[in-house]
């Protein structure tokens, strides 16, 4: 099973590393794809790429290992950066719901609203907000008294598991990390979610060819949103349950939805495959070689 499982793991890191630097380096070097949206989803990959690496190369190293150990310090900085992106890719998928409700709700006052300097903000600010969620939860956890047992029941390290493991009362911490995390989670995935139905509502008024349009433009990023949600609604909100299928979601949450955000939005953007057609044309083509004279 661990032999299968190393096999899997690289795989979809390879894919994820690949596919999401891929679409970076499309949107930097097509200037037709310098525009506020491509720029989100840039970092939106950029943000896959880190949640991943994260947590992958460790869980890939371990399947090779009978004894599966890490360091006190290198289980508390996994959970800090895993949150950190988390928050900071949570406060992103806010950032594409409102650029596209003013692309198809307001398209007259699109580039007078949203701009390129106000994304850079966005994504700063993603950043900041990102390290104060990780760092309130952090600094709560790292001076819980542990004194045995020390085996973690997941495949990385993550606060609700690490507060089970604290010889003390750990109630209001419970409390502190369902609200911080779950709850949070829950209402943004709430309100992405009725952002969208919004959009759809307010299109259908107008037209039923600018509904279909709008429904194939936000289907990409509905599906997205509850890719990423999902798992962390049902890890965060009953953060400590005894079930084993939290610990399947939660590997769902750093592999399998960093890998299918690339997929999700190359093969449904046309924008994208374009680029990513004269990329590829421009590597393949051989470079000319200089006469002297």
């Amino acid at each position: 099973m661990q032999h299968l499982l190393f096999v899997l793991f690289s795989v979809f890191y390879m894919a994820i590393v690949l596919g999401n630097s891929l679409i970076v380096l499309t949107v930097v070097a097509d200037p037709r794809l310098h525009s506020p949206m491509y720029f989100l989803l840039a970092n939106l990959s950029f943000f896959d790429i880190c949640v991943s690496s994260t947590v992958t190369p460790k869980m890939i190293y371990d399947t090779l290992r009978d004894s599966k150990i890490i360091s006190f310090g290198g289980c508390f900085a996994q959970m800090i950066f895993i949150h950190i992106v988390g928050g900071s890719e949570m406060v992103l998928l806010v950032a594409m719901a409102y650029d596209r409700y003013v692309a198809i709700c307001r398209p007259l006052h699109y580039v007078a609203i949203v701009t390129l300097r106000m994304c850079i903000w966005i994504v700063v600010a993603a950043w900041i907000i990102g390290l104060i969620h990780a760092m309130s939860q952090a600094a709560f956890v790292v001076n819980l008294p542990f004194c045995g047992p020390n085996e973690v029941d997941s495949f990385f390290c993550d606060f609700p598991r690490i507060i089970q493991l604290a010889c003390t009362d750990t109630y209001w911490l419970e409390l502190m990390v369902t609200a911080n995390s779950g709850f949070i989670s829950m209402g943004t995935f709430l309100l992405l979610i009725f952002s969208y139905v919004f959009i759809l509502v307010s299109v259908r008024k107008r037209s039923s060819v600018g509904l279909s349009k709008a429904f194939s433009t936000l289907s990409a990023h509905i599906s997205v949103v509850v890719l990423f949600f999902g798992p962390c609604i049902f890890v965060y909100i009953w953060p400590f349950p005894k079930l084993p299928v939290d610990k399947t979601l939660a590997v769902f949450d750093a592999v399998i939805t960093p890998f299918l955000n690339p997929i999700i939005y190359t093969f449904r953007n046309k924008d994208m495959k374009l680029a990513m057609m004269r990329l590829s044309v421009h590597v393949g083509r051989p470079a000319k070689s200089a006469r002297t004279g």
